[in-house]
């Protein structure tokens, strides 16, 4: 099978595509003919082995997994013998953010990840769209208590995780300001919104307004930057560690104080599938999708996800 390979930490350069030997699927697992995967922020962060953190997981000095991918959609092609509930042919999706080797046109998956059957409504490239930056949204959401018409405003809602995070908080009634690159502002106005922000031209934290909630899905700002737009009880949340990795030990130091900083460890990835699938099927959500891409554009994929230019999802589409 052709795939795309990495046996050194790099930039985009140390990619290589290869033809490989396809993986024969265990007795708990499926074989995936990958039909589409994305390439999103975890994927350049094990490219690079950045944060050095990272190692922990990925290998101190070489890349144990040599294919990358932490999402994808398929058709199942072979069932191993425990698996009961699925058959060949089925149409499936998944997500596992220490990886699942979907940057090649088949995978081994088995019955203990996530993964689940795709709605009949819904294309590949949506469903593979549909998992990583959704599933650091909803884990923003469930870290808080939630009311109706309650106030949030939203920095990088042009995002994987932010502009899933705008379409699953709007479906909880919540009054959403969005802050998001110019080329989203029309979709992001289509959504009917309170408020959606250029950031390219417009700073944000220069607002009088005062919110419930503060969600950066991006990690480009911090608590003390968003603090005064906040109201008595109003919490921070931030997609990324920040500066010295103050948004770990912030909840700790804000635990007794009105205003709260929390962190998304996000958790329960069966639980994201189920709610996601959910969402889709009612057509309650639609992930973002930039630019699509072939497997023998994988460098220029990774390029432009690490420019920070990108809006939404790019994905990956395998004959």
């Amino acid at each position: 099978m052709k795939a795309s390979v990495y046996y050194k930490y790099g930039n985009s350069e140390v990619l290589e595509i290869k033809e490989v030997e396809t993986p024969q699927p265990k007795a708990d697992e499926i074989l995936v003919k990958v039909k589409t995967s994305t390439v999103n922020r975890t994927d350049c962060a094990m490219l690079k082995a950045k944060p050095y953190i990272m190692r922990l997981f990925t290998g101190f000095f070489a890349p144990r997994n040599p294919i990358l991918g932490t999402d994808f959609a398929g058709i199942v092609e072979e069932v191993g013998e425990e698996i009961k509930d699925f058959k060949i042919g089925d149409r499936v999706f998944g997500f596992n953010d220490m990886g699942v080797s979907s940057h090649a046109e088949y995978l081994c998956i088995s019955k203990k990840k996530a993964w689940a059957k795709i709605p009949e409504n819904v294309g590949f490239e949506n469903a593979a769209a549909s998992l990583e930056g959704a599933h650091y949204a909803i884990n923003f959401i469930n870290k808080i208590k939630i009311y109706p018409n309650q106030k949030v405003l939203v920095y990088g809602a042009s995002g994987a995780i932010g502009s899933a995070m705008v379409q699953i908080l709007k479906s909880l009634d919540l009054k959403i300001t969005a802050v998001g690159n110019s080329k989203s502002l029309e979709k992001l106005q289509q959504m009917g919104l309170e408020k959606v922000l250029d950031y390219e031209k417009e700073d944000f934290r220069k607002m009088d307004e005062k919110f419930d909630f503060v969600f950066d899905a991006v990690g480009k700002s911090s608590f003390y930057q968003t603090k005064h737009l906040l109201k008595s009880e109003g919490t921070y949340i931030s997609s990324e560690l920040g500066y010295m990795a103050q948004n770990i030990f912030l909840p700790l130091l804000t635990i007794f104080s009105g205003k709260k900083v929390k962190f998304p460890i996000p958790l329960d990835i069966n639980a994201s599938i189920q709610l996601i699938s959910k969402l889709m099927k009612n057509n309650d959500f639609e992930p973002f999708i930039d630019k699509t891409y072939t497997l023998d554009q994988i460098k220029e994929v990774f390029d432009y996800a690490d420019s920070g230019k990108k809006t939404g999802n790019l994905v990956i589409c395998f004959p």
